[in-house]
């Protein structure tokens, strides 16, 4: 089992290679070329670089993520394709994407697209606090033991 994670913008990569090291569980970071930086992560963590452009690292997640491999995004278009893949996808708010959930999170987002291209406006995400991270983590920690 590894972690994979949508590392261009997200939030948590700190609290997920802290918990994995914790757990003795691999992490995949995916970014562009563009989100290139310097930092150096512990021996459990590979970062991966892909090519700029849309969805390039979409398709690389995809192509790695394994059945039953965690994987961390807030793209519900990608979340909606792991699962099929029988993944464990997580959003960095704390909650898991399911086959439950997943179909509204679509229809949330192409409605909230065509209002867009209507010229109305939509509110962006909420700021992100200390009950999300901790949420995630205790998520994450829960789908890890559970797996070993």
């Amino acid at each position: 089992m590894n972690i994979l994670v949508d590392a261009d913008a997200c939030p948590v990569v700190d609290t997920i290679v802290e918990t994995a090291k914790t757990c003795d569980t691999p992490v995949i970071l995916v970014k562009s070329h563009d989100h290139y930086s310097k930092d150096i992560f512990p021996s459990h963590v590979k970062t991966i670089y892909v090519d700029p452009g849309f969805d390039a690292s979409d398709y690389k997640i995809i192509k790695l993520a394994d059945a039953n491999d965690i994987v961390v995004t807030q793209d519900y278009g990608l979340a909606a394709l792991l699962l099929t893949k029988k993944c464990h996808v997580i959003h960095h708010n704390g909650f898991l994407f399911t086959e439950d959930n997943i179909d509204r999170f679509l229809l949330t987002r192409h409605l909230s697209a065509q209002m867009r291209r209507a010229g109305q406006r939509t509110k962006g995400p909420k700021p992100y606090t200390n009950e999300n991270r901790n949420k995630f983590k205790a998520l994450l920690f829960k789908i890890i033991c559970s797996q070993k």
